[in-house]
């Protein structure tokens, strides 16, 4: 397999406030996460394709999931770790061979297009490491732990990180390796791979590549899909 893509699926979803994890969520009929694997599933440059799902949820995944709805490029579920860093690296270690490239992507993340993924595929072979990501439109504001504001910061220049993050995968192994070695966590795989001195290169992605993360946000998902006739 060259291109590999780890789907980290394992979160409690403890924001969404239902009795449902929010990866498992429907979504216009279908599971977030069976949206999610679909645009995978449908990109050419994509060889295979891992998820790793909380413990004791292996079995469901498989069934519900990934047999349910035909996803032939999952080859691998695997159980997450206590964070998302960790989930990521449990899938890293489940790649059976090394590949060249590997591509994280949140499990709640359905509306990513799959023209990003395949740019973000092209830029990582050409520069190392990719990341999509959006220009910051709104007014940054710092604050005090009571809520204060202490200070405007200009956001030019600054850009809101999403997923897939892609990576070769030297790169993205080595970056996992620095990161335990030195007990390092990271809100992201950026930002582990920057502490390798490696420069990622940023794809400008879509503010509809929404992260389902409360009840809310599945009302605005079926919203965006209406409207793109989905």
């Amino acid at each position: 397999m060259e291109t590999v893509a780890i789907i980290p699926a394992a979160g409690e979803g403890k924001r969404a406030k239902t009795g449902l994890r929010k990866q498992f969520l429907p979504l216009n009929g279908k599971p977030v996460l069976a949206h999610t694997l679909t645009k995978f599933e449908e990109v050419d440059a994509i060889d295979g394709v891992i998820v790793v799902v909380p413990k004791g949820l292996i079995r469901y995944c498989k069934e519900q999931i990934v047999e349910r709805y035909g996803f032939s490029k999952v080859f691998k579920v695997v159980v997450g770790g206590k964070t998302r860093q960790d989930s990521v690296r449990n899938g890293i270690h489940a790649i059976p061979n090394e590949c060249s490239i590997v591509a994280v992507h949140d499990g709640v993340r359905p509306l990513v297009s799959e023209g990003h993924i395949r740019e973000s595929i092209e830029y990582a072979k050409r520069y190392g490491g990719a990341i999509v990501a959006v220009k910051a439109r709104e007014t940054l504001k710092v604050a005090s732990d009571d809520l204060r504001v202490i200070k405007t910061l200009d956001r030019e220049g600054i850009w809101l990180a999403q997923t897939p993050q892609v990576f070769r995968y030297q790169i993205i192994r080595d970056a996992y390796n620095l990161a335990y070695q030195h007990n390092f966590y990271g809100t992201d795989e950026a930002a582990l791979v920057e502490r390798l001195g490696i420069q990622i290169k940023i794809v400008e992605g879509s503010y509809r590549n929404i992260k389902i993360t409360t009840r809310e946000d599945i009302e605005i998902a079926e919203t965006i899909m209406r409207d793109e006739g989905r």
